[in-house]
């Protein structure tokens, strides 16, 4: 086997966010097994049939994945606080995630626990903020009656998810303790040709969200976050996207907030073999007649070490390094500068996840 083509399947074969990604490769995974494979009778290589059978046997997804390259690429990893993720393993399998997030002086932290069996997963996550909220207001009360009062008010987070009960289908029960309003039930169904979700809450006048997408892997167009109020009889949102893409670049045009704004977002792949990509996204707002303009890159140094830059028309200017010290235990240091104002103190942020 070519050094070049075990270079790209150690690339394209690392579960590791932005840094690896299936349909980013497949170009390059193409045009490198074109040299070392012959042509068959139809003067089409091989690899082509390869190649095609994954491509088209992605469908569109959900309207999340719309712009989602883009987002990743521009967004994903940059931080200017100091976060720590630890994740270890039980000999029954349950994985127990610890994390804490320093924001100045606000240190934040949580327990998660995750259990699988066969198609089910039920996620359980416990907040121990050291902030005392109450319904999302800092409660005016200090001292040993503060420290009382965060615990009754901390919440235990809840989701149970079962994967294909048929096929294509996602079921996923959600709720808040010790919240009696919060239980929601969403459905999410993948096919070829369409990806749907819908979510409903179980009180006697929920708000009925939906979002669809039909299309290809190529060309898929929907709609986001139509949210039914059953107590007015109002829609209390609707968003709408459009999305092309092949082998190597993704486009997306969205409206939101009603159709107040718009956003436009495009993600090019430049080499498979590096992980070489740029991309930029533009949003419009309507009301405001204001513009944001966001550009970004990404550049593999090596198999196990990433550099990201961004920039946008405020002048801020964002950089990060990300190293894998093994297999899905990472170590992220990132920066940000306002080019507009050097005399103002740069940002630094530092996260540190770790799994066995």
């Amino acid at each position: 086997m070519p050094e070049v083509l075990q270079e790209q399947l150690k690339l394209s074969g690392r579960s590791r966010g932005y840094l690896t990604s299936f349909d980013m490769s497949l170009k390059g995974l193409k045009d490198i097994m074109a040299d070392s494979l012959v042509p068959d009778n139809g003067n089409r290589l091989i690899t082509d049939g390869i190649v095609q059978d994954a491509e088209m046997g992605k469908g569109p997804g959900l309207y999340s994945d719309i712009g989602k390259k883009a987002r990743d690429l521009l967004y994903k990893d940059y931080q200017s606080d100091h976060k720590f993720v630890l994740t270890t393993y039980t000999s029954t399998g349950v994985a127990l995630t610890s994390s804490g997030t320093k924001k100045g002086e606000l240190l934040l932290a949580d327990v998660a626990a995750q259990l699988k069996n066969k198609n089910v997963t039920t996620d359980i996550k416990v907040d121990t903020n050291s902030k005392d909220t109450h319904g999302g207001h800092t409660l005016p009360i200090q001292g040993e009656e503060s420290d009382k009062l965060q615990a009754i008010y901390q919440a235990l987070f809840t989701t149970i998810t079962v994967d294909e009960p048929t096929p294509g289908l996602k079921t996923i029960f959600s709720f808040i303790v010790p919240d009696q309003r919060s239980g929601k039930v969403e459905l999410q169904y993948l096919h070829d040709y369409a990806g749907i979700s819908t979510s409903i809450g179980l009180t006697a006048t929920p708000i009925v969200n939906f979002s669809g997408v039909a299309g290809n892997n190529v060309v898929s167009l929907g709609t986001d976050d139509i949210a039914f109020d059953t107590a007015t009889g109002n829609i209390t949102k609707c968003n709408g996207g459009l999305s092309f893409s092949n082998a190597d670049l993704i486009t997306s045009l969205t409206v939101n907030d009603k159709g107040d704004s718009l956003t436009a977002s495009y993600y090019h792949c430049v080499s498979p073999l590096t992980n070489t990509a740029v991309g930029a996204e533009m949003t419009h707002s309507f009301s405001s007649n204001e513009n944001t303009l966001t550009i970004g890159t990404q550049y593999a140094l090596d198999p196990f070490t990433t550099v990201k830059a961004r920039l946008n028309n405020y002048g801020k200017a964002s950089a990060l390094i990300q190293h894998e010290l093994r297999l899905k235990s990472l170590v992220t240091i990132s920066g940000e500068v306002d080019t507009r104002a050097f005399e103002k103190s740069a940002k630094i942020g530092l996260a540190l996840a770790l799994k066995p």
